[in-house]
C-alpha cells in the first residue's frame, strides 16, 4: 500500500506529466530547428558550388586568380576547394589557408562518378558539412572535368541548438515544479469535501451513533453521490440494527411466558415426580415455544429482505399453492375464478402466508365450520381470499390485525400473534398487500409479468377490487 497521500500522488503525477510533455515538445522543437539549420547550411553550400561550376564553365582561368573565389562567390565564411580531373588542387579559398579539405566520399563520387552529394568531414578539431559537385568539361581551363568541394563549419548550428536544449530542460523543470504546486493547490480544494466526508465517517465510527449522518451533499458530482450512497448505507445499517433490536425485544418479551411455564412444570415434576398433566403442559409449552421461534425467524427474514423479490424467486401458481395448503386442512375448500393466477416470488414464503391465513381462520372460526380459499386472477393482479364462517373482525380490530403480537379479545388459546404480521411482510416484499373485511382476509399480488420485471407497485391494503 502506498505511503503517499492522494494529494502528493496527484501532484507527482501532474508534475511528471507536464515534465514529459514539455520535454517531448522541446525535443520536437529542437529537432525541427536542427533540421532547418542543416537544411539552410546545405542550401548555401550547394548554391556556392553551383556558382563555382558556372564560373568554371564561363571564365575558367579566373578560378586560379587571387581573391576571385572570395569576391565573386562570397565564400569568406566557407571553405572552397577545386581539383582537376587528376585530383590535383587547382584553387582554394583563403579561409583554408594552408589546409586541405579531406578527400571524403562525396568528393570522390563527384570526381569519379560525376555525381554531386553531401558529406560530413573533420578538418582538425572542426566538424564540417561538405557538398561536392563535378565541374563541366567544356570551357577548358585547369579545372575542366574536375570537381569542387564547398564546406562549412557546423559549430554555428551547435551554438544555436545547445542553448535551446538547456532552455528546454530548464523549462521542463520549472513547468514540473509549477504543475506540482498547482496540482497540490487544486487537489487540496477538490479533496476538501472528501476530507469532510472522511472526518464525518470517522466521527460516526468513533461515537457509534446510529442516528448520525454525513452532511448533505452540496453538489451532484462524485463526492456528492458518494455522500448520498454512504448515507443510504448508514440508513440500511440503522434499519438492520433496528430489526435486530426489535427481534431481540420481541423474543425476550414473548419467550418469557412459555419459558416461565416450562420452568414451573419442570420444577413441579422435580418435586412431585412425573405427572401426566404436567408432562402434557410441558409438551404444549415446548410446541408453543418452537412455533413462536419459527414465527419470529420468519418475520425477521421478511424484515431483512431489502429487495421486493428474492434472487431465488420462481413462478408460483396460486391455484396449485392453494390446493397444497388445503390438503393439510380438511375444512378448507378451494374455488377458482378469473384468469391465470401466476406470480413471481418466493414459493415457501407465499405458502407460509396462505397457511397462516388458513390457520388463523381455523382458530377464530366456529368449530367444524368451512374455510374457503377463493383464488381469482385479474388483468394485473391475482388474489387469494381466505374466509371462515365466524363473526369476523370489527373495524377497530381490523386496523390492528396485522400488528405484531396483537391478539383480539375473542382470540382463543394458541397462536403467537405473529402470523398476520408475517402475511403482511410477505405481501409487501412481493409488491402486493393484504386486507381484511369481516372474516375475509385477501392476499393480493402482482401477476408474473409485472412482478418479474422488478417494477411492481405495492397494492394498497385497503384494495377490494381486482385491477
Amino acid at each position: 500500500m502506498s505511503r503517499l497521500s492522494l494529494r502528493v500522488r496527484v501532484a507527482l503525477a501532474a508534475a511528471l506529466a507536464i515534465a514529459i510533455a514539455v520535454t517531448l515538445l522541446g525535443a520536437a522543437t529542437l529537432t525541427l530547428v536542427d533540421r532547418q539549420l542543416h537544411r539552410s547550411l546545405d542550401d548555401g553550400l550547394r548554391d556556392r558550388a553551383v556558382e563555382v561550376s558556372r564560373l568554371a564553365a564561363t571564365t575558367p582561368r579566373l578560378l586560379t586568380a587571387a581573391g576571385v573565389l572570395e569576391g565573386r562567390v562570397g565564400t569568406s565564411a566557407a571553405y572552397v576547394q577545386v581539383i582537376d580531373s587528376e585530383g590535383r588542387i587547382v584553387a582554394r579559398s583563403g579561409a583554408l589557408g594552408g589546409r586541405v579539405l579531406p578527400d571524403g566520399p562525396a568528393l570522390r563520387r563527384a570526381l569519379h562518378d560525376r555525381a554531386s552529394g553531401y558529406g560530413d568531414l573533420q578538418l582538425g578539431d572542426e566538424p564540417l558539412r561538405a557538398y561536392a559537385a563535378p565541374l563541366p568539361r567544356v570551357g577548358g581551363g585547369p579545372a575542366a572535368g574536375g570537381a569542387v568541394a564547398v564546406a562549412g563549419a557546423t559549430t554555428g548550428i551547435a551554438d544555436i541548438v545547445d542553448p535551446l536544449r538547456r532552455l528546454v530542460l530548464f523549462a521542463a523543470v520549472v513547468a514540473a515544479v509549477l504543475a506540482g504546486l498547482l496540482a497540490v493547490a487544486l487537489t487540496r480544494r477538490a479533496l476538501r469535501p472528501l476530507t469532510r466526508l472522511t472526518e464525518g465517517a470517522e466521527k460516526i465510527a468513533r461515537t457509534g451513533d446510529p442516528g448520525r449522518r454525513l452532511g448533505a451533499p452540496r453538489s451532484d458530482d462524485e463526492v456528492g453521490r458518494l455522500t448520498a450512497t454512504l448515507n443510504a448505507m448508514l440508513d440500511s445499517l440503522a434499519r438492520a440494527r433496528a430489526r435486530e433490536r426489535r427481534f431481540v425485544d420481541d423474543a425476550s418479551h414473548e419467550l418469557r411466558t412459555p419459558l416461565t411455564a416450562l420452568r414451573g412444570n419442570a420444577a413441579f415434576v422435580a418435586r412431585h415426580g412425573a405427572d401426566a398433566d404436567a408432562l402434557a403442559d410441558i409438551e404444549t409449552d415446548a410446541e408453543r415455544l418452537a412455533q413462536l421461534l419459527d414465527d419470529l425467524l420468519a418475520l425477521a427474514r421478511e424484515d431483512a429482505a431489502e429487495q421486493p423479490l428474492a434472487a431465488t424467486a420462481e413462478t408460483v401458481d396460486l391455484v396449485t399453492l392453494a390446493h397444497a395448503v388445503a390438503e393439510d386442512h380438511p375444512a378448507a375448500r378451494v374455488t377458482v375464478s378469473g384468469g391465470q393466477a401466476r406470480v413471481h416470488g418466493d414459493r415457501a414464503a407465499l405458502e407460509r402466508a396462505v397457511r397462516n391465513l388458513v390457520e388463523n381462520a381455523e382458530r377464530h372460526g366456529p368449530a367444524g365450520g368451512e374455510i374457503t380459499l377463493a383464488v381469482a386472477g385479474g388483468a394485473r393482479t391475482a388474489r387469494i381470499a381466505v374466509t371462515d364462517e365466524g363473526e369476523g373482525l370489527t373495524a377497530a380490530e381490523a386496523e390492528r390485525a396485522f400488528q405484531r403480537f396483537w391478539r383480539g379479545e375473542r382470540a382463543g388459546a394458541g397462536g403467537s400473534g405473529l402470523g398476520l404480521a408475517i402475511v403482511r411482510a410477505t405481501a409487501e416484499r412481493h409488491g402486493g398487500g393484504v386486507a381484511v373485511e369481516g372474516a375475509a382476509f385477501t392476499l393480493e399480488l402482482p401477476l408474473k409479468e409485472l412482478s418479474k420485471s422488478g417494477h411492481t407497485t405495492p397494492v394498497s391494503p385497503d384494495a377490494k377490487e381486482l385491477a
